[in-house]
């Protein structure tokens, strides 16, 4: 799977619109891409941290030891509580709430910068916009096979996404980030005290900690299903084409290293 903020230009290294290298991921796409990585990391260990504090999610305004809990972590604590998967290695709530908080900022304000770039240069619009035609059983179902044999490409327009990915970056831009932004807001009591209506939208503080979790265990699995997908389809190529912003079409590829960096094209419109 590529990258969510991949921008399939029509413009190519050569004339021929069927050149071997196309220009495919801009400086500042590339940029959010590995500035996001960064982020995302930190927060699943320091929210990993935040959550040993008190391992059991509720639903509504109020939630306790001795209240129900609709999901109980305790028996897994020896796993959320290995050095390796929390920030920091050794329970301290107070550094993890730190580091959570602060790259809680990046996350918020990079994601508000992406998406003012991607309306000005239409990546939206262009690259991952669905179609209604593309969401019908019939045409999800050819899409889910292609991938089952490992076929991520159009070859008519190997740029494109196919209409998995493009639900898959939809879901995430759009939907599981935004809400871990609102509940995590949601959840801090001077928001509380400046937007008393914002705890409200989400049932309460308990039910707003439900949904942080679950919107960050959805951006879990979609890291997972993309890195996976991302060393299926060519690891060496996909990371040197976020690095560089030039992709070889998937016909094209050879054992050499890719060449150097072009200067980057203009914006298109």
């Amino acid at each position: 799977m590529d990258d969510p903020t991949a921008l399939a230009d029509p413009l190519t290294t050569a004339p021929n619109a069927r050149s071997e290298t196309i220009y495919r991921h801009r400086l500042a796409t590339r940029l959010w891409h590995w500035i996001n990585a960064i982020t995302i990391f930190i927060m699943i260990g320091s929210g990993i941290g935040i959550l040993n504090a008190h391992p059991r999610l509720y639903w509504g305004q109020y939630g306790a030891n001795f209240d129900h809990a609709w999901l109980d972590l305790r028996p897994y604590g020896n796993i959320l509580r290995s050095g390796w998967l929390t920030i920091p290695a050794g329970y301290n709530l107070a550094i993890s709430r730190r580091w959570h908080l602060l790259f809680a900022l990046v996350l918020g304000f990079g994601l508000l910068v992406f998406m003012i770039a991607s309306l000005i240069n239409r990546h939206f619009q262009r690259d991952l916009r669905v179609r209604a035609k593309e969401i019908g059983p019939r045409h999800l179902w050819a899409d889910l096979l292609a991938h089952l044999r490992l076929d991520f490409h159009n070859p008519d327009d190997p740029a494109a996404y196919n209409t998995l990915q493009k639900l898959a970056y939809v879901v995430a831009i759009f939907i599981l980030i935004p809400l871990m932004i609102l509940t995590g807001l949601a959840m801090s009591p001077g928001m509380d005290a400046a937007w008393p209506w914002l705890i409200e939208l989400f049932g309460g503080r308990q039910s707003a900690r439900s949904i942080h979790f679950i919107a960050a265990s959805g951006i879990v699995l979609f890291v997972i299903v993309h890195l996976t997908l991302v060393v299926l389809a060519g690891p060496i190529e996909e990371v040197w084409s976020m690095i560089t912003g030039r992709w070889t079409l998937p016909g094209a590829r050879s054992s050499e290293p890719p060449p150097p960096p072009l200067a980057e094209p203009e914006a298109a419109e």
